[in-house]
């Protein structure tokens, strides 16, 4: 339970208010909102749940906001570990080794059956840079050319800006150009707005044949690397069709492109898997991983390669510019690597991804009952990762402005529940809800999850005109 000694007292609240105006630069966030209403301040969590500077209390369906906090809040195993680690050895560059890196390799390498080389960083969008660094450097050791990276329309990869230009979601990518060349899209692969105005499964999986076209158009001797999401998570949480990716490996193997699957989102549990490639028949090349890799409690992410990748960088001393030219500072803290391995640990002693994956459906099933509501155009999901379109109209499919969005959320946070959107993303498709608690969530706490969604759906969508 909440600790009611741990939150400020009355005349600290108002202080730290105004230090957070004065000086806190936020997320995504328009400041001059702040002039006439204050930011929200959270001060502690337990289990699924946070409370605010105020005293209000939430059931977080949203996992810290960005998908991250997998095993809940609170946990004292968490904080012990990190303790523990820090009073040791706080931290040594990746140059070397410690043991934390040593043991945390070896145990995610056991996680995958055809990776087995894992390089640390401490974000998503690095593990991605790396990711990417990789299939140039590998264009230059074999003289191939191969430095094209291939992405998906709506899938997002990273705020860095050779992340941003591989990110399929336009307005993320405003007035941050000009991009580095060498970065191209592929079709969206989701069925509600098919690219293509086909109908599944009457549609030849075209969002997954395009690919073929792509590199053929930019020239597959130019063409390197495809990186894609195993379900599209910021752009409108979007599972593919189960004969997608297959059809992907086949033509990434035809023409020696590497796949990279993005698992920022997806990874450890999530999707009601450990990764969620493996929802799949597909064997990536490269796989990337943060967010739930330690529930945020320390910052830490990794890129996992084949052997085949790996050995690429192998050479004699002599050979000056053969290894992996990279350096993460930060991939050399030990508290994250204590944390991953505290986290791995968890998640499989208490079966969470198990549950992850129950409760997942019970969460699907329950959002389907919403889908009687005028505006609700789409449910689709896969375990504890769900999104909900809202549409105007459901024979045009137009979708609802980011302003109804905004007051869905704002009366389902009335009801005491935060949930995610898809915030300027795209031009007009901004209209999607996220639901992502924690994978500890239970049956009842879904319940009102999805009660509370109800009440934001329908006030917050009665000024919609069909």
């Amino acid at each position: 339970m909440f600790e009611t000694e741990s939150m400020p007292s009355d005349g600290d609240v108002g202080g730290i208010i105004q230090k957070d105006k004065d000086h806190l630069w936020h997320h995504l966030a328009q400041h001059s909102l702040f002039q006439s209403q204050d930011p929200r301040i959270f001060v502690e969590g337990e289990g699924a749940r946070v409370r605010d500077i105020h005293g209000n209390e939430y059931l977080d369906g949203a996992s810290g906001g960005v998908w991250c906090v997998n095993v809940g809040y609170g946990r004292e195993s968490m904080a012990r570990v990190v303790y523990d680690q820090l009073r040791r050895l706080p931290y040594y560059a990746g140059v070397a080794g410690t043991v934390p890196a040593a043991e945390l390799a070896d145990r995610l390498a056991g996680l995958f059956p055809h990776l087995d080389h894992i390089y640390f960083s401490n974000s998503g969008s690095e593990a991605n840079e790396k990711a990417f660094k990789m299939v140039r450097q590998l264009s230059h050791l074999k003289s191939t050319g191969k430095y094209k990276v291939l992405y998906r329309d709506r899938d997002y990869h990273g705020t860095t800006i050779a992340c941003l230009a591989a990110t399929g979601q336009p307005e993320r990518r405003r007035d941050y150009g000009p991009f580095p060349e060498g970065f191209q899209g592929i079709p969206h692969a989701l069925c509600y707005r098919c690219p293509f105005g086909r109908t599944y499964p009457d549609c030849n999986i075209e969002c997954a044949r395009a690919l073929e076209h792509v590199v053929q158009e930019e020239g597959p001797d130019t063409v390197g690397a495809v990186i894609l999401e195993p379900v599209t998570a910021g752009g409108g949480v979007i599972p593919p069709v189960d004969e997608y990716y297959p059809i992907i490996q086949e033509i990434c193997e035809r023409y020696d492109v590497i796949l990279i699957i993005d698992e920022v989102v997806c990874g450890f549990g999530r999707t009601g898997k450990m990764f969620g490639f493996e929802h799949y028949d597909v064997a990536p090349d490269i796989v990337t991983m943060a967010k739930g890799m330690a529930s945020a409690y320390a910052a830490i992410s990794a890129t996992a390669v084949r052997s085949e990748i790996f050995d690429e960088f192998l050479g004699e001393s002599s050979k000056r510019y053969r290894y992996f030219r990279d350096i993460s500072t930060y991939g050399g803290c030990t508290a994250g690597l204590a944390a991953a391995l505290e986290n791995i640990r968890i998640l499989e002693e208490e079966d969470l991804i198990e549950n992850a994956r129950v409760v997942g459906g019970y969460l699907l099933d329950r959002l389907g009952e919403l889908a009687d509501h005028d505006n609700v155009g789409d449910v689709r999901g896969k375990g504890l990762l769900a999104g909900i379109e809202l549409v105007e109209n459901k024979a045009t499919k137009a979708p609802v402005s980011e302003e109804v969005i905004g007051a869905v959320l704002a009366k389902t946070a009335e009801h005491g529940v935060l949930v995610g959107k898809t915030t300027r993303s795209f031009r007009d498709c901004n209209n999607t809800i996220n639901i992502a608690p924690p994978l500890i969530v239970t049956p009842q706490e879904i319940d009102e999850i999805v009660e509370a969604l109800r009440i934001g759906i329908e006030h917050g969508c009665r000024a919609v005109v069909s």
